[in-house]
């Protein structure tokens, strides 16, 4: 108890003297951070459990409770070498995330996600780590933001992201942060040190040995109990640091993420017609609504032109969108989509965006939730029959996002509309499968939507 009370004063302290976004858990979500960080046992590695020491000799690490439920989101530290486990690292050159020649992963050995460089974060928080793929849920496959060039050895190297050339990673006080390339530079000279040894590629690994830390261990076995877990997030307000969040033309970490698929809606009467504001039971990541964060990630655009307000949308079989504002995550993100009868409830009223924070595009409209803030949004990496879901307005989960073509769909005024994400290319339509939206063929008049003021 006084260790986690230290730990939260400390990160008190640090959010306000340093530009770093600390986040620090009490203790991790154990099932969503196995399904989150998952070990690829078919890769191929340089170096597993190797120091990465700088050139002054200390050593990068990982505290695997700095960052969300997951362990994600976390920042890369520096300190004197000591052989713990975060301070251990696997250069991955082919595997599941890694499908480039001349390209590494740097991976966590004790939490298994990946480096990550991230542009559009907040100066001295763009360097962190993330689910190998870039998807919070570790169901990402392979993205640039986490690819670093590598032609062997064991250095000094630097380490260069492939999304951004000529940028690189470089010691900045006790972290790692970003610098423009330097030859010579020795902030941004790396070392592979106290490795075990480089796994040949045409030999298979060896099942890790037994987990000696708490995030290593497996979840106990599910029984009808409930656990609780908590989540305490340290936030400066004036930041506008972000998780990283799926924009359809960026190839940078995602937080499209998921706990397991959310299923049918449940009857109109267990359902809540308002808009949660304590902590309630969610049905996806988190388990529990976070109140201030899913109210700063759906934010009310006051400024926007909005055609309509509070209307329902009604499908070409008759019958209106509804949304459960539990069904979705800790933040209301990733909330599905029911059809079912038209009752007029706040469930089923949205407001069609034409212009604002988080549209530019003429021609077009946000499609969003009057009663979450949500915008409906389509994402097609995601398992068949969960791709249409509500995200914060902008595409990142936290709601700073700005503008996605995953939440805009051609409007021209009227009565009627067809979602047709523009991501979709023009052949996808967002349509009735069942009690639930879903992607298909579009084709035409089955397409449209009526617009119920």
């Amino acid at each position: 108890m006084v260790s986690s009370i230290s730990l939260l004063l400390t990160s008190v302290a640090l959010s306000f003297a340093s530009p770093l976004e600390k986040r620090v858990v009490t203790s991790l979500n154990q099932a969503a951070f196995e399904e989150a960080q998952q070990r690829d046992a078919t890769a191929t590695r340089a170096f597993s459990g190797t120091e990465i020491k700088t050139s002054d000799g200390k050593c990068l690490f990982i505290n695997e409770l700095s960052g969300d439920f997951r362990a994600n989101l976390n920042p890369i530290e520096i300190a004197t070498c000591d052989g713990s486990a975060g301070q251990k690292w696997d250069v991955i050159t082919a595997g599941k995330h890694n499908d480039q020649a001349g390209a590494m992963l740097i991976v966590n050995t004790l939490t298994q996600a990946c480096a990550n460089f991230d542009p559009r974060r907040q100066a001295g928080n763009t360097v962190i780590m993330f689910s190998c793929g870039g998807r919070a849920d570790g169901g990402g496959e392979v993205t640039n933001s986490q690819l670093f060039g590598f032609a062997g050895g064991a250095g000094p190297l630097s380490f260069e992201p492939k999304n951004a050339a000529g940028t690189c990673l470089a010691v900045t006080g006790n972290v790692l942060d970003q610098a423009p390339c330097k030859a010579g530079d020795a902030a941004q000279s790396f070392t592979f040190g106290g490795a075990s040894g480089a796994i040949p590629a045409s030999t298979p690994e060896a099942a890790p040995p037994a987990a000696s830390s708490p995030a290593e261990v497996a979840a106990p076995a599910a029984s009808s109990a409930c656990t609780l877990t908590t989540v305490i997030t340290m936030i400066r307000p004036q930041s506008s640091e972000a998780p990283v969040v799926g924009i359809a033309t960026s190839a940078i970490a995602s937080e499209t993420a998921v706990a397991p698929e959310a299923s049918s809606p449940a009857a109109i009467g267990d359902i809540p017609s308002v808009n949660p504001t304590t902590p309630v039971p969610v049905s996806r990541a988190g388990g529990t609504l976070n109140p201030t964060s899913a109210a700063e990630a759906q934010q009310r655009d006051d400024t926007a032109t909005r055609a309509f307000t509070s209307v329902s949308l009604k499908s070409a079989n008759g019958q209106c969108l509804f949304i459960d504002p539990t069904a979705g995550d800790f933040r209301q993100n990733l909330i599905p989509i029911a059809v079912q009868p038209c009752t007029g409830s706040a469930n089923e009223k949205f407001d069609l965006i034409t212009k604002g924070k988080h549209i530019k595009d003429a021609g077009a409209t946000l499609v969003v939730s009057s009663l979450t803030q949500g915008c409906l949004s389509f994402d097609a990496r995601r398992a068949v029959g969960d791709t249409a879901h509500i995200f914060s307005c902008g595409g990142r989960g936290d709601g700073s996002g700005e503008q996605t073509s995953s939440q805009l769909f051609a409007f021209d005024g009227g009565n009627t509309i067809t979602l047709a994400p523009q991501n979709g290319d023009g052949k996808i339509c967002l349509d009735p499968k069942g009690a639930k939206l879903d992607e298909t063929t579009c084709s035409g008049a089955a397409d449209v939507y009526t617009i119920v003021q």
